[in-house]
């Protein structure tokens, strides 16, 4: 009788001993999945952190982000070194993880705001930099229409000396061939018609060139501007432009050695040659 009481309860306590060791599997193996768990959830975060800061150009909330990644991986750290079945460490971490994870929701929500914030303004930006793209090429465009015009209008504008003749004339004012009979160059010539130009009194200039490039001058202070240089000029004359063709007759008193060959006339007014006209001296 004692025996089977004895089986009995040896019986009874190994039930018990192998019920409770079944249970403490099941909870061991419990705890390792929500470790894992853990684990993937952690890893989860660092990727989106990892992410977000690519979407990031402000350095303090890049820092920010930064900060709460390193708490990520210090706690990833922690849960590979304890064991599953420390509970009280396990449900401390678990607490941090929580915490952990409404913090990068919180920064992801304000990245992702930002990011819809900072694509709208990118696309605005690049809308008004095409349209003033478009804006500065119609003025460049419109600027260089108005330069050509101008150009059209102030080559328009510029007067034409036409019909140029030099003749030599002795003392008595008759055509002279000998260049030692010579007293004289008569110059005549026409300004065209033009009704574009401005009219008034203008100063025109005549140059003689010599055939060795020399300026016959009467004095080397007597120059002009053409061109934003001072240059020699042979004669001048103040005339009436009323636009209509006006004949003009200039005279030089020729008082220097005059050689053979090919002479050149040059004419200016307001600024710009108008004419020019060769002509030869033979000894």
């Amino acid at each position: 009788m004692v025996v089977i009481v004895l089986l009995v309860l040896i019986g009874g306590t190994v039930y018990y001993i192998f019920h409770q060791r079944q249970k403490m599997d099941e909870l061991e193996q419990m705890y390792v999945l929500d470790k894992e768990t853990m684990e993937d959830d952690l890893n989860e975060i660092s990727l989106k952190y990892e992410g977000a800061k690519f979407k990031v150009s402000n350095d303090s909330l890049l820092s920010l982000l930064t900060t709460e990644e390193a708490k990520v991986q210090r706690l990833q750290e922690e849960l590979r070194t304890v064991k599953a079945t420390n509970t009280q460490e396990i449900s401390r971490l678990k607490k941090e993880l929580q915490t952990l994870r409404k913090i990068m929701r919180n920064y992801v929500e304000q990245i992702d705001s930002l990011y819809q914030v900072n694509e709208q303004l990118t696309k605005e930006k690049n809308e008004a930099v095409k349209k003033y793209q478009q804006a500065s090429s119609t003025a460049s465009t419109l600027k260089k229409e108005k330069e050509k015009l101008t150009e059209r209008v102030t080559l328009a504008s510029r007067l034409d000396a036409t019909g140029i003749t030099v003749t030599p004339v002795n003392s008595r004012g008759k055509p002279a061939k000998v260049i030692k009979k010579m007293e004289q160059f008569v110059v005549d010539f026409r300004i065209a018609k033009n009704i574009t130009a401005p009219v008034g009194e203008k100063m025109v200039y005549v140059r003689i060139m010599k055939p060795d490039d020399d300026i016959l001058v009467k004095s080397r202070a007597d120059v002009f501007t053409f061109e934003g240089k001072e240059i020699n000029y042979s004669m001048k004359k103040l005339i009436e432009y009323d636009g209509e063709e006006l004949p003009v007759t200039m005279y030089w008193n020729i008082e220097e050695f005059l050689s053979p060959g090919t002479y050149r006339v040059d004419i200016f007014v307001d600024g710009n040659q108008i004419g020019r006209q060769n002509f030869t001296l033979e000894k």
